[in-house]
Protein backbone atom coordinates (compact mmCIF):
# COMPACT_ATOMS: atom_id res chain seq x y z
CA UNK A 1 0.00 0.00 0.00
CA UNK A 2 1.30 3.44 -0.89
CA UNK A 3 1.11 5.76 2.08
CA UNK A 4 -0.15 9.30 1.55
CA UNK A 5 1.81 11.93 3.42
CA UNK A 6 0.18 15.19 4.45
CA UNK A 7 2.74 17.98 4.75
CA UNK A 8 1.82 21.25 6.42
CA UNK A 9 4.05 24.00 5.03
CA UNK A 10 3.13 27.35 6.51
CA UNK A 11 -0.53 26.39 6.53
CA UNK A 12 -0.71 24.89 3.04
CA UNK A 13 -1.47 21.22 2.47
CA UNK A 14 0.58 19.23 -0.01
CA UNK A 15 -0.31 15.59 -0.61
CA UNK A 16 2.21 13.27 -2.18
CA UNK A 17 2.85 9.50 -2.07
CA UNK A 18 6.14 8.51 -0.48
CA UNK A 19 7.65 7.62 -3.87
CA UNK A 20 7.33 11.26 -4.98
CA UNK A 21 8.90 12.86 -1.90
CA UNK A 22 12.43 14.14 -2.68
CA UNK A 23 15.30 13.68 -0.27
CA UNK A 24 15.74 11.23 2.63
CA UNK A 25 12.97 10.50 5.09
CA UNK A 26 13.48 9.55 8.72
CA UNK A 27 12.03 6.05 8.92
CA UNK A 28 9.08 4.76 6.96
CA UNK A 29 6.44 7.32 7.92
CA UNK A 30 5.71 5.93 11.35
CA UNK A 31 7.15 8.97 13.08
CA UNK A 32 6.46 12.68 13.04
CA UNK A 33 9.10 14.10 10.74
CA UNK A 34 10.81 17.47 10.84
CA UNK A 35 12.13 18.30 7.40
CA UNK A 36 13.95 21.67 7.60
CA UNK A 37 14.42 21.93 3.86
CA UNK A 38 10.67 22.33 3.41
CA UNK A 39 9.86 23.76 6.85
CA UNK A 40 7.62 20.81 7.62
CA UNK A 41 5.88 21.23 10.97
CA UNK A 42 3.73 18.12 10.97
CA UNK A 43 3.40 14.93 8.96
CA UNK A 44 0.41 12.64 9.17
CA UNK A 45 -0.04 9.37 7.29
CA UNK A 46 -3.08 7.40 6.30
CA UNK A 47 -2.25 4.29 8.33
CA UNK A 48 -4.08 5.48 11.44
CA UNK A 49 -1.14 6.61 13.56
CA UNK A 50 -1.83 8.98 16.45
CA UNK A 51 0.78 11.52 17.53
CA UNK A 52 0.71 12.36 21.25
CA UNK A 53 2.67 14.26 23.82
CA UNK A 54 4.34 12.14 26.51
CA UNK A 55 1.80 13.45 29.02
CA UNK A 56 -1.17 12.40 26.87
CA UNK A 57 0.35 8.95 26.23
CA UNK A 58 0.88 8.41 29.96
CA UNK A 59 -2.72 9.41 30.67
CA UNK A 60 -3.99 6.81 28.20
CA UNK A 61 -1.86 4.18 29.90
CA UNK A 62 -3.21 5.21 33.30
CA UNK A 63 -6.78 4.84 32.02
CA UNK A 64 -6.05 1.34 30.71
CA UNK A 65 -4.46 0.36 34.03
CA UNK A 66 -7.46 1.69 35.97
CA UNK A 67 -9.98 -0.17 33.77
CA UNK A 68 -8.05 -3.46 33.72
CA UNK A 69 -7.44 -3.57 37.48
CA UNK A 70 -9.69 -1.60 39.84
CA UNK A 71 -12.67 -1.34 37.49
CA UNK A 72 -12.59 -5.02 36.49
CA UNK A 73 -12.38 -6.02 40.15
CA UNK A 74 -15.29 -3.74 41.05
CA UNK A 75 -17.48 -5.22 38.32
CA UNK A 76 -16.47 -8.76 39.28
CA UNK A 77 -17.64 -8.11 42.85
CA UNK A 78 -20.95 -6.72 41.57
CA UNK A 79 -21.47 -9.84 39.41
CA UNK A 80 -20.69 -12.11 42.35
CA UNK A 81 -23.13 -10.28 44.61
CA UNK A 82 -25.84 -10.33 41.94
CA UNK A 83 -25.49 -14.09 41.44
CA UNK A 84 -25.98 -14.58 45.16
CA UNK A 85 -29.50 -13.18 44.80
CA UNK A 86 -30.69 -16.21 42.87
CA UNK A 87 -31.72 -16.91 39.28
CA UNK A 88 -29.65 -14.67 36.98
CA UNK A 89 -32.24 -15.04 34.22
CA UNK A 90 -34.53 -12.50 35.87
CA UNK A 91 -31.93 -10.62 37.87
CA UNK A 92 -31.80 -6.92 36.98
CA UNK A 93 -28.67 -6.33 39.07
CA UNK A 94 -26.86 -9.13 37.26
CA UNK A 95 -27.86 -7.80 33.84
CA UNK A 96 -26.72 -4.30 34.79
CA UNK A 97 -23.37 -5.62 35.96
CA UNK A 98 -22.95 -7.63 32.74
CA UNK A 99 -23.64 -4.50 30.70
CA UNK A 100 -21.03 -2.59 32.69
CA UNK A 101 -18.57 -5.42 32.11
CA UNK A 102 -19.20 -5.34 28.34
CA UNK A 103 -18.81 -1.56 28.20
CA UNK A 104 -15.61 -1.73 30.25
CA UNK A 105 -14.03 -4.34 27.97
CA UNK A 106 -14.96 -2.35 24.87
CA UNK A 107 -13.37 0.75 26.37
CA UNK A 108 -10.22 -1.19 27.23
CA UNK A 109 -9.91 -2.47 23.65
CA UNK A 110 -10.40 1.06 22.27
CA UNK A 111 -7.70 2.53 24.51
CA UNK A 112 -5.26 -0.32 23.87
CA UNK A 113 -5.78 0.16 20.14
CA UNK A 114 -5.00 3.87 20.46
CA UNK A 115 -1.86 3.11 22.46
CA UNK A 116 -0.71 0.61 19.87
CA UNK A 117 -1.11 3.23 17.13
CA UNK A 118 0.42 6.09 19.12
CA UNK A 119 3.78 7.73 18.59
CA UNK A 120 5.19 10.12 21.19
CA UNK A 121 6.16 13.56 19.94
CA UNK A 122 9.02 15.38 21.67
CA UNK A 123 7.66 18.92 21.70
CA UNK A 124 11.13 20.35 22.33
CA UNK A 125 12.15 19.19 18.84
CA UNK A 126 9.32 21.06 17.14
CA UNK A 127 10.00 24.41 15.43
CA UNK A 128 9.94 27.50 17.62
CA UNK A 129 7.75 30.48 16.73
CA UNK A 130 5.31 28.42 14.67
CA UNK A 131 1.89 26.98 15.44
CA UNK A 132 2.49 23.26 15.90
CA UNK A 133 1.25 20.40 18.06
CA UNK A 134 1.40 21.43 21.73
CA UNK A 135 1.47 25.18 21.25
CA UNK A 136 -0.95 27.67 22.75
CA UNK A 137 -2.07 30.28 20.24
CA UNK A 138 -3.96 33.53 20.86
CA UNK A 139 -5.87 34.77 17.84
CA UNK A 140 -8.13 37.71 17.03
CA UNK A 141 -11.22 37.42 14.87
CA UNK A 142 -10.62 40.10 12.25
CA UNK A 143 -14.36 40.72 11.76
CA UNK A 144 -15.57 40.77 15.39
CA UNK A 145 -12.24 41.73 17.06
CA UNK A 146 -12.87 38.98 19.61
CA UNK A 147 -9.74 37.34 20.99
CA UNK A 148 -9.61 33.56 21.50
CA UNK A 149 -6.92 31.28 22.87
CA UNK A 150 -6.54 27.63 21.84
CA UNK A 151 -4.19 24.80 22.70
CA UNK A 152 -3.32 22.65 19.67
CA UNK A 153 -3.49 18.95 20.61
CA UNK A 154 -4.01 15.53 19.03
CA UNK A 155 -7.47 14.20 18.25
CA UNK A 156 -7.60 12.05 21.39
CA UNK A 157 -6.77 15.05 23.61
CA UNK A 158 -9.20 17.53 22.03
CA UNK A 159 -11.66 19.05 24.50
CA UNK A 160 -13.33 22.31 23.50
CA UNK A 161 -14.48 22.85 27.10
CA UNK A 162 -10.80 23.45 27.95
CA UNK A 163 -10.05 25.26 24.64
CA UNK A 164 -8.10 22.26 23.35
CA UNK A 165 -8.61 21.77 19.61
CA UNK A 166 -7.28 19.04 17.38
CA UNK A 167 -4.56 19.80 14.84
CA UNK A 168 -6.74 17.97 12.33
CA UNK A 169 -9.79 20.18 12.94
CA UNK A 170 -10.49 22.91 10.36
CA UNK A 171 -9.28 25.70 12.67
CA UNK A 172 -6.31 23.70 13.96
CA UNK A 173 -5.22 22.72 10.46
CA UNK A 174 -5.65 26.29 9.24
CA UNK A 175 -3.40 27.65 11.99
CA UNK A 176 -0.62 25.06 11.65
CA UNK A 177 2.71 26.39 10.47
CA UNK A 178 1.84 30.06 10.86
CA UNK A 179 3.73 32.62 12.95
CA UNK A 180 2.81 35.59 15.13
CA UNK A 181 1.42 38.43 13.04
CA UNK A 182 0.16 36.15 10.26
CA UNK A 183 -3.40 36.58 9.04
CA UNK A 184 -5.22 33.42 8.01
CA UNK A 185 -8.49 32.55 6.34
CA UNK A 186 -10.00 29.22 7.35
CA UNK A 187 -12.86 27.58 5.49
CA UNK A 188 -15.48 26.04 7.79
CA UNK A 189 -19.02 24.73 7.07
CA UNK A 190 -20.53 28.11 8.04
CA UNK A 191 -18.21 30.14 5.83
CA UNK A 192 -14.76 31.72 6.11
CA UNK A 193 -13.10 32.57 9.42
CA UNK A 194 -10.49 35.31 9.36
CA UNK A 195 -7.94 35.42 12.17
CA UNK A 196 -4.80 37.27 13.08
CA UNK A 197 -2.28 35.33 15.16
CA UNK A 198 -1.35 37.46 18.17
CA UNK A 199 0.81 35.17 20.31
CA UNK A 200 2.29 31.68 20.24
CA UNK A 201 3.57 30.02 23.41
CA UNK A 202 4.29 26.66 25.00
CA UNK A 203 3.23 25.12 28.29
CA UNK A 204 -0.54 25.64 28.30
CA UNK A 205 -2.72 28.72 28.53
CA UNK A 206 -1.14 31.88 29.86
Amino acid sequence: MVKAYNFYLYGKDIFRPASQIPGPLAGDGDFLLLWPRYNVVEVSVDDGLIYLSKEAYDKLQEQVTELTTARRKEISIQLHDARAHGDVGENAEYEAAKEMQTFNEIKIRELEDKLARSRIVNEEDLPQGKVVLGTTVRIRDIDTREEIEYILVSEVEADIAFDKISVSSPVGKGLLGHAEGDKVEIKVPKGILKYEILKISRGGKQ
